[in-house]
């Protein structure tokens, strides 16, 4: 018995199943059948060459938005997918439960890529670009849990956006949420931003299992005081099991934030993108942007590449099936280059840190087959570039431009 595909030479990173090192990857009918040291080439009908590169799960996107054409943020994922390894993306509240239906009809089920959703307290979801928890008459928890229990196969927890550009001033969209979470027995992703409410408040709602998003803010809502500590607080929540995730985004991320975490040892469980209309030109621009940018800061390739497999396959409840190589696993692979040279790094406060590595995607398996790249989509008409992502493009800071300028062999490190 023939193998379909062969994923040869590469240099094998899965934190999850615990391959490290030069080994080949076999692939059929669509899933995992073997990882192993030189599988003879003829053993397969096809045979992709890895030599070079990093070979890993697919990434999982554990914050995105997808709901292209009919929301204020929603990107097309499969043109995205292609060229950056991503082949799981959760949109993270675009649909609420008056949209849910079209997400479904309109995203999911022409994609190629893996999708599910997070089903946003609001059930307009995010149309428009705020304000859309701000009218307590439309946060309806009945109809919010009869959707989402009614489509179990794609909703896989809750979304609520906190802040005052988001929900006002109240806390009462959080405690909405909360109760719908609790009633389907799923697990809630909070945005947080700019207070009110406070990030206290915030943490006295959140249980085991929920994510909070955009953990590393620089804003007014993050989770270190003035001296750069982390609060007590947080620290009991994220010791009890809440998930820290990055959601880099173009209004969340803050080396600052980031950098007094680190040095504490407080890593983040989940790094993710946030990608939408307003990311996609920069300083985020990508999932393997993004993990550059915590290689920069001190992370090991070994857990920043779990951060974007493993654990948030782990909090999708799919761990089983996806973020992992181990034979049985479903075939999602991402080909990763990793130059080596001077490249500077932006959060979204147009800070700086100098990196020494960046990744790149070279290749994107998906269910056992090889995703053709495709041209990027223009941006909406409300979504041009700003005078900042216009400034980094004419700099030459785009991921493209800067693995063409890195200096030294794209070979695997020791």
């Amino acid at each position: 018995m023939r193998f379909d595909l062969l994923v040869k030479g590469g240099e094998v990173v899965d934190p999850a199943a615990g391959f490290n090192g030069r080994l080949d990857v076999a692939i059929r009918r669509g899933r995992i059948a073997a990882v192993d040291r030189e599988i003879p080439a003829e053993s397969a009908f096809q045979v992709l060459d890895a030599s070079n590169q990093y070979v890993t799960p697919g990434l999982i996107d554990l914050h995105t938005h997808v709901y292209w054409g009919a929301t204020y943020w929603g990107v097309r994922a499969d043109p995205i997918a292609a060229r950056t390894g991503v082949t799981t993306w959760l949109d993270a509240g675009s649909a609420g439960a008056y949209t849910l239906e079209g997400f479904r009809a309109f995203i999911v089920r022409p994609a190629r890529s893996r999708i599910y959703a997070y089903l946003h307290i609001s059930p307009i979801g995010l149309v428009g670009p705020d304000f859309e928890s701000a009218n307590p008459e439309l946060l309806d928890v009945d109809l919010a849990t009869r959707v989402a229990n009614a489509n179990r196969d794609l909703v896989l927890g809750f979304k609520v956006r906190m802040g005052k550009t988001q929900a006002g001033a109240s806390i009462e969209p959080l405690r909405r949420a909360r109760e719908a979470a609790d009633r389907c027995e799923l697990p809630l992703m909070v945005h947080i931003s700019v207070a009110p409410p406070s990030i206290e408040e915030v943490f006295a709602l959140l249980r085991p299992g929920d994510v909070l998003t955009h953990c590393f803010t620089g804003h007014s809502m993050r989770i270190v005081d003035a001296q750069g500590r982390l609060f007590d607080f947080v620290k009991r929540a994220w010791d009890a099991g809440v998930v820290l995730d990055i959601g880099h985004g173009s209004g969340s991320f803050s080396f600052e934030t980031a950098e007094a975490l680190l040095a504490a040892g407080h890593r983040p469980d989940v790094i993710s993108t946030d990608i939408h209309q307003l990311s996609i030109g920069g300083p985020m621009f990508d999932l393997p942007t993004c993990l550059s940018k915590f290689l920069a800061l001190g992370m090991s390739l070994p857990d920043t590449i779990r951060a974007a497999t493993a654990r948030p396959a782990e909090v999708l409840g799919l761990g089983h099936e996806l973020g992992t190589l181990k034979p049985g696993a479903v075939a999602d692979l991402a080909l990763l280059t990793l130059s080596r040279g001077r490249f500077t790094f932006y959060d979204v406060f147009m800070n700086a840190r100098e990196g020494t590595e960046l990744l790149r995607c070279s290749a994107t398996i998906l269910g056992g087959r090889l995703l053709e790249p495709q041209p990027p989509e223009p941006l909406a008409p409300w979504a041009q570039p700003s005078k900042d992502q216009q400034a980094l493009v004419e700099r030459g800071h785009t991921p493209e431009a800067m693995a063409a300028a890195g200096r030294g062999s794209p070979e695997p490190r020791p």
